[in-house]
């Protein structure tokens, strides 16, 4: 068993709460209101500020050219794509880059993006990636999840977050921060330092669960 799966499985509980979260799952059926998916859209975008500035670190953190190119690939996915995605969507509501640049960042945001960074900083490339896959790998999952569930998707005011998140290109890249996860495992992972890593992942799910519960939380008040 690898070492996502083997962290996957035993953090079960935390996994399942996080990919099977009410906003997940009200997004996917469209009963989510739209106003709590403008507030998640805003934070997603700081927070992927955030994500990509953690993914450089792994560029620093990393031991070989090889794994410093596949973390200035993640930079790259983030930049030119998941926040270029999230500026479409936005502006379909009618919020500019600079609105959604200026806003606050919610608690949940801060909490979630400083223990990434926090992870990476204080620990070496493997705690980084332990912290990075809930989010990476999680949306994936709940992007494929959702659409294999879906009959008609045509009508769904979020086709476009769940497209991107089961498309093609999403997916190869979630395919290649695994395989890149379970590589550095085998230089670095031994059994006495396997709990520690469980106990980052987990955090990681449980605020990835917070994230979306910041999501469902929202009221018109609190949007750009």
């Amino acid at each position: 068993m690898s070492l996502f799966e083997q962290l996957k499985a035993d953090a079960a509980q935390q996994w399942d709460a996080y990919t099977r979260h009410e906003f997940v799952l009200r997004l996917g059926g469209a009963t989510l209101p739209q106003a709590c998916f403008r507030h998640y859209l805003v934070q997603d975008y700081l927070f992927l500020i955030q994500f990509a500035r953690a993914y450089a670190l792994a560029v620093y953190k990393s031991p070989s050219m090889g794994d410093m190119r596949h973390a200035l690939e993640g930079v790259k996915a983030i930049l030119d794509v998941e926040l270029e995605l999230h500026l479409e969507m936005c502006r379909g509501w009618g919020m500019s880059r600079e609105a959604i640049e200026a806003a606050r960042e919610d608690t949940s945001t801060m909490a979630y993006t400083r223990f990434v960074l926090d992870a990476g900083m204080s620990g070496d490339l493997l705690d980084l990636q332990t912290a990075l896959a809930p989010c990476i790998l999680g949306y994936a999952e709940i992007g494929a999840t959702l659409k294999s569930q879906a009959t008609d998707l045509s009508d769904n005011p979020y086709r476009r977050w769940i497209e991107e998140y089961a498309g093609k290109e999403y997916q190869e890249v979630a395919c290649g921060f695994e395989d890149w996860f379970n590589r550095t495992a085998t230089d670095y992972l031994t059994e006495a330092r396997y709990p520690r890593l469980l106990s980052t992942f987990e955090r990681a799910c449980r605020l990835e669960s917070d994230f979306w519960q910041m999501g469902m939380n929202a009221d018109e008040g609190s949007q750009i």
